[in-house]
């Protein structure tokens, strides 16, 4: 097996990775990082939690300090804010003593502070497609000195409608330039742009593209939609867990999860597109510090969310696609650690379970369970829409933190509901 100085990096670099604990490179980075340094384009095939943000970092930020030059030089396009974030922070943790600068740029913020450090001087641009563009046409960001383009997840940001963006921002880069291109899929539609934007290219797989981490135990519970909420909570008061990723299909599923658990003394964060930035990266930095154990996601959260110590995934409701399965309990099991993907299905799943299975070529061990009859709440559809006051919880780390994330609420009563009473007083005639 290889070592990060047979990769030829520099004793910064070494030193950087020793103190962030990281031994040995993984399989993409053996395979990617010389290739890099030599000045190839690249293809690179790999699942998310296979060390791929690695990959590029190392071998750029060592490029960058052995050469000169002015303005942004090196450009990271990614899908989402959090992974721009995310690579943004590698890049300064790796770096660290190399006096190279960076910055993510991304959109749902405020745009002056971001032309600020612009103008600061940056070498290292992670972007977010639309708003790179949108600066690009404000002529607040120049890009003629650009050495090397990376697309980092570039399946993800095909299917979120992102091709017409990078084709549009390549344009105002230099012809001669080094690209790099990372994805978990190789779909036609990615193969196409790759086969677009890369010169000659070297190729890096690992493992198959569809395979899921080994080492992420799966299970699948068969139940009824409206007895999810109580097998949820049977299995966060009754597991084993540190922290814990539930995907929902919808935003509107999320906020409902999240009120079932509240109501059971169990504090959670939301992780959704309709949350403005601050209040996203705010649940994010209470999941990743401890103060919250359970982050409710959608998909928005399956590739990006990189947090150590997830032990499990749990699918709410599974996604649309069998491919956002892989990537969601790519969530657990990362770096080599342990970890659980428990998924819940009712009837109408069955179908996309079956083209899971079939994708992962494995067939996932199940059981079945059956929930018992719960007071109504705007957590269970069908029933009327019942605000409870919230209990009063204890001291206990969850509880506490219970009271700082949830929002207490007089009782109110529908008044179809065979609970409704008219307490009003009668005045005497």
């Amino acid at each position: 097996m290889s070592t990060f100085s047979s990769l030829l990096l520099i004793e910064p670099l070494l030193k950087n990775l020793k103190k962030l604990g990281y031994e040995r490179p993984t399989k993409i980075q053996s395979g990617a990082i010389p290739l890099i340094l030599e000045g190839y384009d690249l293809m690179a095939l790999a699942q998310t939690g296979t060390g791929k943000s690695g990959a590029f970092c190392l071998p750029l930020l060592q490029k960058l300090n052995s050469t000169e030059g002015k303005g942004i030089r090196t450009l990271v396009l990614v899908p989402t804010r959090e992974l721009a974030t995310q690579i943004q922070t590698s890049f300064d943790q790796y770096g660290e003593g190399l006096g190279i600068s960076s910055f993510a740029l991304y959109g749902g913020v405020d745009q002056k502070e971001q032309e600020t450090n612009l103008r600061a001087g940056v070498q290292i641009l992670v972007a977010t497609p639309g708003r790179l563009l949108d600066l690009i046409k404000q002529r607040k960001v120049q890009l003629k000195n650009v050495e090397t383009l990376v697309l980092d997840e570039a399946d993800r940001m095909l299917d979120m409608g992102f091709k017409d963006d990078i084709d549009e921002i390549n344009s105002y880069l230099p012809l001669k330039k080094q690209n790099l291109f990372f994805s978990a899929t190789m779909a036609k539609n990615v193969n196409d742009l790759a086969a677009k934007l890369l010169v000659d290219p070297k190729r890096v797989e690992v493992n198959p593209t569809n395979s899921v981490v080994t080492k992420i135990e799966q299970k699948v519970y068969f139940c009824k939609s409206i007895d999810k909420f109580q097998l949820l909570k049977k299995i966060l008061k009754e597991e084993k867990r540190d922290l814990v990723v539930v995907f929902t299909k919808t935003k509107e599923m999320a906020d409902k999860v999240k009120e079932y658990l509240r109501f059971n003394r169990l504090a959670s964060g939301v992780f959704h597109g309709d949350k403005n930035q601050k209040d996203r990266e705010q649940a994010l930095r209470h999941f990743k510090d401890g103060g919250l154990r359970i982050l409710i996601a959608t998909d928005i959260a399956a590739r990006g969310l990189d947090v150590p110590g997830i032990s499990h995934v749990i699918n709410f409701e599974f996604p649309m696609e069998a491919q956002n399965y892989v990537h969601r309990i790519g969530r657990t099991g990362r770096a080599g650690e342990k970890g659980q993907a428990i998924s819940f299905c009712d009837e109408s799943e069955k179908p996309i379970l079956e083209q899971i299975q079939k994708l992962i070529r494995l067939v996932i061990p199940s059981e079945s369970f059956k929930g018992t009859k719960e007071a109504p709440g705007p957590w269970l559809q069908g029933g009327p829409i019942i605000s409870k006051k919230a209990p009063t919880p204890g001291q206990s780390q969850e509880k506490a933190a219970f009271l700082d994330h949830s929002k207490r609420q007089k009782v109110v009563v529908a008044k179809n509901h065979p609970g409704f009473k008219n307490n009003k007083k009668k005045k005497k005639k």
